[in-house]
């Protein structure tokens, strides 16, 4: 699967960007979808994910009750709603489709394609 990210930008702390996702290909829901980021300096670090129909997400402990995954396998396409945020949330951001079978074996290395990544900067 190929995918695309796009919505990035500029903004204040305290505001919200969505990133969007695009996928080809008719095998979306078959993938669980997640998104990494990458600060300038810093090692990729995981996000946030979603299973494969969305009844279930996992995020990291500091954007909970920020950032919110979801999911439209209509329309082959992973959206990440960043509320709430902060310099430190400065970084590009990546989705990437998992072929993990389980959730329960979902891990980094599960994560098998990747998109272009689009850059969020959070000004203080």
């Amino acid at each position: 699967v190929q995918l695309q990210a796009s919505g990035g930008g500029l903004v204040q702390a305290g505001g919200s960007l969505r990133l969007s996702c695009l996928a080809s290909g008719r095998t979306f829901s078959r993938y669980v979808m997640g998104w990494f980021r990458q600060a300038p300096g810093k090692e990729r670090e995981f996000v946030t994910a979603i299973s494969w129909r969305g009844a279930s997400t996992y995020y990291r402990d500091s954007v909970k009750g920020r950032f919110t995954i979801s999911r439209d396998n209509a329309k082959n396409t992973v959206y990440l709603q960043m509320n709430s945020l902060k310099p430190e949330d400065t970084a590009v951001y990546y989705c990437a489709a998992s072929q993990a079978i389980s959730w329960s074996l979902v891990t980094d290395s599960t994560f098998v394609s990747w998109g272009q990544g689009t850059l969020v900067t959070v000004s203080s």
